[in-house]
This record gives structure tokens, sequence and C-alpha cells, in this order.
């Protein structure tokens, strides 16, 4: 069941299970038969993140959104490996569970990288990108998020005061800071205590920074693998204001996907679906209806 947060997400919570005493929790929302949108989040946020895009688009899209593996309300298994790879082969048995062919990839920070190798190894399953505030390839990691990975430092911070899940709703967004009320409490909703927010820590952790890390190998064979999405209709969104995914991240998409359409909100940060969602809807029905098969879209 979906945590009740009133009329910010209406949504019924599905779950798969991936292995004994592990779940993942998603929304399938929108007609089976319609054209998928297959909608992956990032860390600390959760399939809430996309809950307008899911309220306006499931009127003719079907809309997937899976919670990973220790976010959101998906499973905590104790000692689970928590690492690219196992984020990728878990997305990749639930669009096999779901039959999934042919979707457009809507993918926002840590969702970027694990939608993206999943669909590396599936030719032909994406028939569209729309990159949202991403990374697919190594980068800067901000002093912020650094200061996280630190043993004893980060558990406390993040696991004992949930700090990265709250000073998110302050530095992740520009135009409406901080995020207040129902939409504070749904984003914090899935991590009430130390352990439920074990799963953040851990995807901190595994932002690969060097050829030592554990994911760096899944990493490198990602962006090797981007030429193939070249051809792939691409839309981006930028959120200017990001502390994290920088505007460097963007001129790098650009060189990767040179013919993708580009659209830069240039008072808008990381949490760009809260502060410009209003913008982008028209934006990506529009993307949408060139190139996902467009079925008559209703305007709005």
């Amino acid at each position: 069941m979906s945590p009740s947060l009133g009329d910010e997400f209406p949504f019924q919570g599905r779950r798969f299970t991936l292995e004994p005493g592990v779940e993942m929790h998603y929304l399938d929302e929108g007609p089976r038969t319609a054209p998928t949108l297959l909608l992956l989040h990032g860390n600390p946020t959760w399939s809430f993140f996309y809950r307008r895009l899911i309220s306006e688009l499931s009127v003719d899209f079907r809309c997937i959104a899976p919670d990973h593996v220790g976010l959101g309300l998906s499973s905590r298994p104790a000692g689970y490996a928590y690492r690219l790879e196992r984020h990728a082969e878990n997305l990749g048995r639930l669009v096999d569970e779901l039959g999934l062919r042919e979707v457009v990839l809507v993918v926002h920070d840590w969702g970027g990288a694990i939608g993206l190798l999943m669909a590396s190894r599936r030719p032909g399953f994406a028939k569209g990108l729309v990159i949202l505030n991403t990374a697919a390839f190594s980068g800067r990691i901000p002093l912020r998020i650094r200061l996280c990975r630190v043993p004893l430092l980060g558990e406390l911070l993040v696991c004992g005061l949930n700090a990265f899940a709250r000073a998110a709703l302050w530095m992740a967004v520009t135009r409406k800071r901080p995020l207040r009320g129902e939409v504070a409490a749904g984003f914090l909703a899935p991590y009430p205590d130390w352990r439920s927010r074990a799963g953040i820590l851990a995807f901190v952790r595994d932002i690969p920074d060097s050829p030592e890390h554990p994911s760096w190998e899944a990493l490198k064979e990602l962006e090797n693998a981007l030429p193939r999405f070249r051809d792939l209709p691409a839309l981006l969104l930028w959120g200017a204001r990001d502390f994290c995914f920088t505007p460097a991240f963007l001129e790098r998409w650009r060189r990767e996907l040179p013919d993708a359409e580009v659209r830069v909100f240039p008072d808008a940060g990381h949490y760009l679906l809260e502060e410009a969602s209003a913008e982008i809807l028209p934006l990506l029905r529009g993307f949408l209806a060139r190139h996902a098969g467009g079925i008559g879209l209703k305007s709005r």
C-alpha cells in the first residue's frame, strides 16, 4: 500500500518480489495498451517525484514508476548489495515481469545511470529519452555529498538525522524554498527512522569516484554504450541551478545526444518537477506526441 498523502499521491502501489524478503514497489497507471513511459527516480526521492506527470499523462500513456530497492516503499534488506549493477538488474526483472517493450525512458538523478544501463543491454527497448538533471558518466561529487560518505559521520547525518533527505527540501529547489506541507511530507514519508534511511546512505556511497570503486566498471560500461542512444528522440529538461548536476553535466549530454531537444530552466534546481512542472508538461506532451506514437493526445 502507498502512504496516505491526500491529493498529492492518489495512486495504488503494487509490489514485485525480486527474491524472498526483497520487494520492489511500483506504480502502474494508465491504459495497458498505450505507449509506455518508464519513470525512474534518484536518491533520496521515490515514485512520489513523478506524481504530477503521472496524474496528467496517464490519461494517454501507461506510466510505470518503480522505487529502487532501498528507497521509497521498496524493501531495505540488511546486507544487500546496493550497487548500480544490482539496481539495473532489478529494473530489468521488473521490465520482464510486466512485459514492457519499446518504452520512453524518463530519468532523473540515479535513475539515469540505472535506467540507461539496463536499456543499453536491451537493443530496441528504449524508444525515446527524457533526461532531467542526471548523469550516465563520472563527474564531480560536491563536498556536501562527499561529507555524507565519511564513515560514522555519514551514518549520523544520513541515517540518524535524515540530513540528506531533509536538506534536499532546501537545496534541491530554488523557486520554492523550502518545500513544505504535504509535498515535504511526501518526500520524507518513506524515511521515518534510522533503518529506513540506510538505502539513502548506500546510494550516496555507491557514486563511483575512482577505478577502485565497486560500481566503476558498470558506470564505464554505460558511458561507453551511450552512442547507442544517439539516434533516439531525446528531450533534455534541465534545472540550471542544480548544485550537484551542474551545467557541465548538461554540456556533456549535449555532446552525447547532439540532436536532442533542450530546454533549460535558469532559475530551477535539482527537483525540477517541483518547480517547473507546469512549464514542462506541455513540452513533454508535445515531444511524446511527435515521437511516442501520438494517440490523439488530449490538449491541456
